[in-house]
């Protein structure tokens, strides 16, 4: 017997009052908390309700009866349909303060620590084409808006090249203008479509695991220098090649041109070979005098210039003195560990992906740094007592761990290490004031500063300075 088709109530009137987790916001209902996405607080709205649960329902704005004087109108012409820059409707300063008030509520209720003043969430002095990164995904047929299906005209179906609805694998939003990334992203995607449509080129269809264009990478490095990597269902030499001559005669500012064949049902590609068709197998990035190599696999933070204020604050917490010995847990490709490396005697860092530490150390080498050693393997394995007597005692150990946090025996081993200070870099303070309630026994936060990686979404990283209990 089929299921019974919802009933769900259309709430007239509703009151916006705050925002709340995952860039949505939130009214009350007879004391059931709603959540409705795309409004701010003081809006009025009409909201038809689409999911019920027994302490809160979700749904969608039908009606604005009154707009918040709040409200910001919004500067991209995908707002509301495409999954990224969800605040867009929200002034800046306000999103700053609701990052903030988001550290103070999650270590203060999951942590349950005492807490000194937490510092205002330090802004991004980019708030647009601030991302470095962007990946783009090919899909045999656009997603259509609520709008256009309403609208009842007949529409021919097209090829999309975009970014995926939220929660949907399969469909893909197609892109005019993204302003997250600076010129020239969104030229390079449009030709690339452009090309493969008057060409001939199939797109994927995630759902029959068919079609030659499944991905597109573009990463722009504050040097000037960009990465392209398209990544292909199938290795067609004479299509492959067409394309990237095309790109690469088209846009001879791209400096490292490459290629990927995933024939897996997946996206994923680590277990991937890129394979370099022009210009570099990398791009360089620079920070205060340090140049960083980033190849196609490699992470590094995707706001640049906010990244430098960043490990500006981790360095500051560290406050390291010449004889310190620092261990940079989960170092990534040794970004923090680098910066960091002339103000101690020595630098230990620990990373699970081998390709990410290769990368660290060939950083450490060109920028003629000496006083780092660089491990790989799993945090748990590699980190241990034993590990900490052969390197040496940490004086300071900076954490930047995945946004799952900590795994407890690593904790076990740290307090047991004992160090002066720890500055716990976290992109997810929820697990972040998990991992702190472990440690409070012996260390008590100094220093809390949130820093905005991430303008116009619910996104925000943390930084807090512990200092060891006398």
């Amino acid at each position: 017997m089929a299921r019974k088709k919802q009933n769900y109530p259309l709430i007239e009137g509703l009151e916006i009052t705050t925002l709340a987790a995952e860039g949505k916001a939130m009214g009350r209902w007879n004391d059931v908390v709603v959540f409705v996405p795309m409004t701010v607080p003081g809006d009025v709205v009409d909201v038809q309700i689409r999911n019920k649960r027994r302490r809160f329902m979700e749904g969608a704005v039908v009606r604005f009866v009154e707009r918040s004087p709040l409200r910001e109108e919004p500067f991209c012409a995908h707002f509301g349909v495409c999954g990224g820059c969800k605040w867009q409707n929200l002034p800046y300063a306000e999103q700053l303060r609701f990052k903030t008030e988001q550290v103070r509520d999650q270590l203060t209720r999951i942590g349950k620590i005492e807490l000194p003043e937490i510092a205002p969430c330090l802004a991004s002095a980019e708030t647009r084409y601030y991302r470095n990164k962007l990946e783009f995904t090919f899909a045999e047929r656009r997603w259509m808006t609520y709008e256009e299906i309403a609208a009842g005209e007949a529409i021919e179906p097209a090829p999309a090249l975009g970014f995926h609805i939220p929660n949907m694998f399969d469909k893909v939003l197609d892109i005019d203008r993204c302003h997250l990334q600076a010129d020239p992203s969104n030229d390079i995607r449009l030709a690339t479509k452009r090309f493969c449509i008057e060409h001939g080129y199939t797109f994927h269809n995630a759902r029959e695991h068919a079609g030659l264009m499944r991905n597109m990478i573009i990463r722009t490095a504050s040097t000037g220098e960009i990465m392209v990597i398209v990544v292909f269902n199938e290795d067609d030499r004479p299509r492959i090649c067409a394309l990237l001559d095309h790109l690469a005669e088209r846009f001879p500012e791209i400096t490292s041109l490459m290629y990927v064949v995933n024939t897996k049902w997946n996206d994923s590609l680590g277990d991937q070979e890129a394979v370099c068709y022009r210009g570099k197998d990398h791009i360089i990035e620079s920070m205060e005098g340090l140049r960083f190599k980033v190849g196609p696999k490699s992470f590094y933070q995707t706001n640049s210039r906010q990244a430098y204020e960043l490990y500006k604050v981790a360095r500051e917490f560290a406050a390291l003195q010449p004889g310190d010995v620092l261990y940079d847990l989960y170092t990534g490709t040794g970004t923090i560990a680098n910066f960091c490396a002339s103000r101690c005697a020595k630098v230990v860092g620990i990373e699970y992906v081998p390709e990410a530490i290769e990368d660290a150390r060939v950083n450490s080498e060109i920028n003629g740094i000496g006083n780092t050693v660089f491990y790989a393997g799993d945090m748990k394995k590699v980190l241990s007592d034993d590990f900490v007597a052969r390197n040496g005692r940490p004086d300071v150990i900076i954490l930047d761990p995945p946004r799952a946090g900590v795994d407890e025996p690593v904790i076990d081993v740290i307090l047991r290490a004992a160090p002066e200070r720890i500055v716990y870099v976290s992109c997810n303070p929820a697990t972040q004031a998990r991992d702190l309630a472990l440690m409070d026994g012996m260390y008590r936060v100094e220093a809390v500063q949130p820093v905005d990686m991430f303008p116009h979404t619910h996104h925000v990283e943390n930084v807090v300075k512990l200092v060891k209990r006398i």
